[in-house]
């Protein structure tokens, strides 16, 4: 199984020219808990979490150096803390060296990727360009939907990506929020949705696919959430 097979693809992300503001509402109202930061050409040029958004003189969180940890701090340290914590723009506060995969990097690689880096989330990049996202949640749910099916003659690439295009045309979904796993005809939908009502529409959607045989409903209702993604 490759990054493709379990990156959710229509990606979240801010420009280069976001605010801190603008990017703290982005991952709130989407309930994530980081995005990459995109330039003009829509190439990545880092990513934010909601780590780096924790220490904010705003909220009352900025960190404040001991008089013996300033004695051994650099004032260069001292300043990059204080540009970080101060800045409005997104470019000061995030992240530039973004660890990346390509969309056919087999998903133990990404697995090691995460918990070499300590991170929550890997940018599936090409051609320099974020196509999908891979998250810890992402791989748990590839694991969660593997099951002892006989294997098929059904194309799974071709199945998800037909019902990735549904999705994406119908005005009351949020793609952004929804991912699906293909094994063998059987697909697992994981994400969120807002009601049960779009919870019923999602599972029919996919019902409806030509080779979908089973389909395995976890999607979540936002009142019933234990955690983000």
């Amino acid at each position: 199984m490759k990054a493709a097979d379990v990156m959710v693809s229509k990606v979240i992300s801010v420009g280069s020219d976001a605010s801190v503001q603008e990017v703290a509402d982005v991952l709130l109202r989407n309930r994530i808990s980081g995005v990459p930061v995109t330039g003009p050409q829509g190439e990545l040029v880092g990513i934010v979490s909601e780590g780096d958004l924790m220490r904010r003189p705003e909220a009352g969180t900025r960190r404040h150096y001991s008089w013996w940890l300033s004695l051994i701090a650099s004032k260069e340290e001292m300043a990059s803390e204080y540009i970080k914590s101060h800045s409005r723009k997104v470019v000061d506060v995030m992240t530039r060296s973004v660890v990346t995969a390509a969309p056919d990097t087999p998903v133990c690689d990404v697995a090691d990727l995460l918990e070499k880096h300590g991170i929550k989330r890997v940018p599936i990049v090409k051609d320099g360009k974020v196509v999908g996202i891979v998250s810890r949640a992402n791989l748990l749910q590839a694991l969660a939907s593997l099951k002892n099916i006989p294997p098929g003659m059904i194309d799974d690439a071709s199945i998800r990506a037909k019902l990735t295009s549904k999705l994406a045309n119908e005005q009351w979904t949020k793609p952004s929020l929804l991912n699906l796993i293909v094994h063998d005809g059987t697909v697992d939908v994981w994400g969120i949705v807002d009601s049960q009502t779009e919870k019923k529409a999602v599972r029919v959607l996919v019902e409806s696919t030509a080779g979908v045989r089973v389909v395995n409903d976890n999607l979540i209702i936002p009142s019933n959430m234990s955690g983000w993604y």
